[in-house]
């Protein structure tokens, strides 16, 4: 049998790093309704093959994804020698995306209607050809995308304070654990029998000169660093103020708890994390909806979000329990008994503040810290984080929406460095 061999023409597709590429995608895969025409919250998500065309047009000249011999080979001469016509590149250039979506679609990073071929030509045969267009074509992003994405902001923060990798929950205190690495010490009852042979033989021998045996009180134990757990609720303010004002701010922070839930996952199984929404009421949302996550209601119900978060973490028994609070926006809305919800948006309602307040003392007489995250710098705001921190021992930090990440996973892995009683 004859074999044919012809010259290798390489495929542009294959000279691009997909998973690079997705994760610069995250914006519009990660959306949250900013930038809709409406300013309305609960619409603008576009998740249109013509918005992912777009997007994926934008990654390849202005991030960094199209290398300079893969732009020569996309717009350079043809195999023949010859220049390309502008037509030629253009359809080359549409044929490139085009397979840039199906390699998404093929490594599971998104899912589309089963066939979209037919789909177009079913819409133009009813007379409609304008909804077999991309433009009015959908996708989904898969658990599998947000869990990649969680990764790569992980990674991107990580890199960003100088960790090459993350760290355990490392404290100050010694135990008698698995892994020595303090002086041994004598056993007292309680203590795990994790024998130092060695200090536990040489003290026999001191005492006996080497003709007894061991007695109880030669026995030496080795001291191992005491790792705390730590149960952690991520309260993310999800009211309308986050996306208003010329700047996303949920998009960020959606990613920065996405990121802290797969450090926690990854590297910290002993430790738990809930994540809470609140706008004008609060509801606990899976982890792995995050990524989903949109703006809601236009009011900032805190008391809620934290009463919420409290009952979570009095179910939970680690060693330390905290809360990390994300928001722009002072409390504004108040849950009443019947179930009605008080709203009153200009400045601080002294009502919506003192029943918001008595939750943080609820908080801090079950023991459970709160971190404040600030992404505003408002004087009511500042006023009202600063009477929180007081009173339950927190923190309280002035960030952005491009400082977040290093802040949050900071402040989370230095907590394990401080003594834990």
């Amino acid at each position: 049998m004859r074999y044919r061999y012809t010259k290798y023409a390489p495929n542009l597709i294959d000279g691009l790093d997909i998973d690079e590429l997705t994760a610069k995608l995250s914006d519009l895969l990660l959306a949250s309704g900013f930038g809709d025409g409406m300013g309305g919250p609960f619409d603008g998500v576009d998740r249109t093959l013509q918005a992912l065309h777009d997007a994926i047009l934008e990654a390849l000249f202005n991030g960094g994804v199209l290398r300079p011999d893969l732009f020569e080979q996309l717009f350079g001469k043809t195999a023949g020698g010859g220049e390309q016509t502008p037509q030629q590149q253009l359809e080359q250039l549409e044929e490139l995306v085009q397979q840039i979506i199906d390699r998404m679609k093929e490594s599971g990073y998104i899912t589309t209607a089963p066939d979209l071929d037919q789909a177009r030509a079913e819409r133009a045969q009813r007379g409609a050809p304008g909804e077999g267009e991309p433009g009015h074509v959908t996708f989904e992003v898969t658990d599998k995308a947000l869990d990649f994405l969680g990764y790569r902001a992980l990674r991107d923060l990580l890199g960003s304070v100088g960790h090459s990798s993350a760290g355990r929950h490392d404290t100050r205190d010694l135990a008698t654990g698995i892994e020595a690495s303090g002086a041994p010490k004598a056993y007292e009852f309680g203590d795990t029998l994790n024998l130092d042979a060695t200090a536990t033989i040489l003290n026999t021998v001191r005492r006996t000169g080497g003709a007894g045996d061991v007695d109880y009180e030669d026995l030496m134990v080795a001291q191992g660093e005491y790792q705390s757990s730590c149960a952690t609720v991520l309260m993310l303010d999800c009211s309308h103020s986050m996306i208003l004002y010329g700047e996303d701010r949920f998009t960020p922070a959606k990613r920065v708890a996405m990121a802290l839930s797969h450090l926690i996952r990854t590297q910290f199984p002993g430790d738990t994390l809930h994540a809470v929404l609140f706008h004008d009421s609060a509801e606990e949302i899976p982890l792995r909806e995050l990524g989903r996550a949109r703006v809601g209601p236009y009011y900032t119900n805190t008391r809620e979000g934290l009463r919420l978060a409290r009952r979570i973490l009095e179910r939970q028994r680690q060693d330390m329990r905290q809360i990390v609070m994300i928001t722009d926006g002072k409390p504004s809305a108040l849950t009443q008994p019947d179930g009605r919800i008080y709203k009153n948006p200009a400045g601080l309602d002294p009502f919506v503040i003192r029943e918001t307040l008595a939750e943080v003392s609820s908080c801090a007489k079950a023991g459970i810290l709160i971190n404040t995250f600030m992404l505003a710098r408002d004087y009511d705001l500042v006023a009202f984080v600063r009477r929180v921190t007081a009173m339950c021992r927190g923190k309280a930090y002035f960030t952005t929406p491009f400082t977040l990440g290093d802040y949050v996973l900071m402040d989370y892995m230095d907590k394990k460095t401080r003594s834990v009683h």
